[in-house]
């Protein structure tokens, strides 16, 4: 009859173990770990040691089926994992070996024309992509001293962004709205206009059927040539959709890095907050505004500032990032984050796309923090006019629509309500249209020349 274990006899032969496992890491010997819980998508193992962001394995011990996992956090002895792909069919107690990878960026010529998932992987059936380049998808530290500053203005192809909210080369814009008012189109009618050596779209988090949609409608053939899109949709792990923008804006350093001029356009910025929020609360880190961790708004400037201009004499990256204003608060943590990275928002109003009025800008709420470095005073001299007049008859249109208001009673008022249908129509402009910066800007000069010579609308 076999005597039971004394408890001095555990406690040497759990030591033992661990003593063996130490000896296993200095020698630099994989040493596997096994699942032992698993919450929401949040995995925990014990018995291995990885770095935050290392690549482990979990290895079903019944099929031998392998699912790639990351890192993202450890309490103890425990790791906690978050799965790339999906975990159906994962075993309790399934071997974690840790590879002693990071995720990698594939990167190169061979990506352009090509569509791609947040792992690299080819989606549109045109076979594998033959390229040995890889880089870290998360970017390194640029020296703000280094970079080049802003002072070329960007043809975006869109009458109402081209003048009163002019882009620079290298600049970072937010396209802010609630959902359905027309941020796809707009960010469409940018990637066929835009000035670019390189366009690189990461559709992240957003609905699957958009993907083939903006492939075939809005890059088209010829657009989609000189294009890479980076395709991560709604029903991706969190992990995977982190990984995708991240790998848009790798692939987009990658040919600023060449001395080219690189348009990234990232559907949307908020989506892959989100991805981080879910990650963040399933590793137990406490919220602090509206649900949303601490690690969301570190996360966020990390991301965004790896766009802008490279070293003097090399490439850029422009960036617009799409936004989405739950439920149309612009003061939603994630808009109100965004707002204050970024360098300009272009705010699209619900009212005016109701109304019929496309591209829904509201000029008042949006800015450009560039538009003063990149254009001249007569340009800016003009844009304030317009904005002007603008506001002046938003102001009071309540009393004009109502009768309230008497002609003759205010000088500028008198000259915002002349001017109102010309700059309507100024705005509107049709998602088929394109508009360069030159016509734009001789549109703009020419509108309202009366106003600027007798002094009803203010220079400054």
């Amino acid at each position: 009859m076999r005597r039971p274990e004394s408890n001095r006899n555990r406690i040497w032969r759990e030591r033992l173990a661990q003593c063996q496992q130490r000896v296993g890491e200095n020698r630099g010997l994989v040493v596997e770990g096994k699942l032992t819980r698993m919450v929401g998508l949040t995995l925990e193992a014990v018995g291995c040691r990885a770095a935050i962001g290392g690549q482990c394995e979990v290895i079903n011990n019944s099929s031998g089926d392998r699912i790639e996992a990351e890192v993202v956090g450890f309490s103890g002895e425990s790791l906690y994992l978050m799965p790339t792909e999906d975990i159906r069919g994962l075993e309790q107690d399934a071997r974690v070996v840790p590879t002693g990878r990071v995720c990698e960026a594939v990167v190169g010529d061979h990506l352009l024309g090509r569509v791609i998932d947040g792992a690299g992987r080819p989606l549109d059936g045109k076979g594998p992509i033959h390229t040995a380049e890889r880089r870290t998808l998360t970017g390194k530290t640029f020296n703000p001293l280094s970079r080049t500053p802003i002072r070329e203005p960007l043809d975006v192809g869109v009458r109402a962004i081209n003048t009163l909210l002019s882009v620079g080369r290298g600049q970072r814009l937010g396209l802010f709205a609630g959902s359905g008012v027309g941020k796809s189109v707009l960010l469409g009618m940018m990637t066929r206009y835009t000035n670019a050596d390189i366009t690189v779209v990461g559709l992240i988090g957003e609905r699957g059927r958009e993907v083939k949609e903006f492939v075939q409608n809005i890059l088209e053939e010829e657009g989609l040539s000189r294009a890479v899109v980076v395709a991560v949709p709604a029903d991706n792990p969190p992990l995977r959709r982190m990984h995708g923008a991240m790998l848009a804006t790798s692939i987009a350093e990658h040919f600023r890095d060449q001395g080219k001029q690189v348009l990234l356009l990232m559907d949307s910025l908020t989506r892959f907050a989100q991805a981080q929020r879910e990650i963040a609360l399933a590793i137990h880190e406490p919220p602090a505004t509206k649900g949303y961790p601490p690690s969301v708004f570190a996360k966020l400037p990390q991301l965004v500032e790896r766009a802008g201009n490279g070293d003097q004499g090399g490439g850029s990256i422009t960036a617009f990032y799409t936004v989405l204003a739950e439920g149309d608060d612009q003061n939603d943590p994630i808009a109100d984050a965004a707002r204050a990275i970024l360098d300009g928002h272009v705010v699209l109003s619900r009212q005016l796309a109701d109304s019929g009025h496309y591209p829904a800008i509201d000029i008042e709420a949006s800015v450009s923090r560039a538009m003063n470095d990149i254009t001249s005073p007569e340009h800016q001299q003009a844009a304030r006019s317009f904005k002007h007049l603008y506001s002046l008859y938003r102001q009071n249109q309540d009393l004009i629509a109502v009768g309230a208001y008497e002609r003759g009673s205010d000088e500028r008022i008198d000259a915002a309500i002349e001017a109102m249908p010309s700059l309507e129509a100024f705005l509107r402009q049709g998602m088929d249209t394109s508009v360069p910066l030159s016509q734009s800007l001789q549109a703009l000069l020419e509108l309202f020349p009366q106003q600027m010579e007798t002094g009803l609308v203010p220079s400054r």
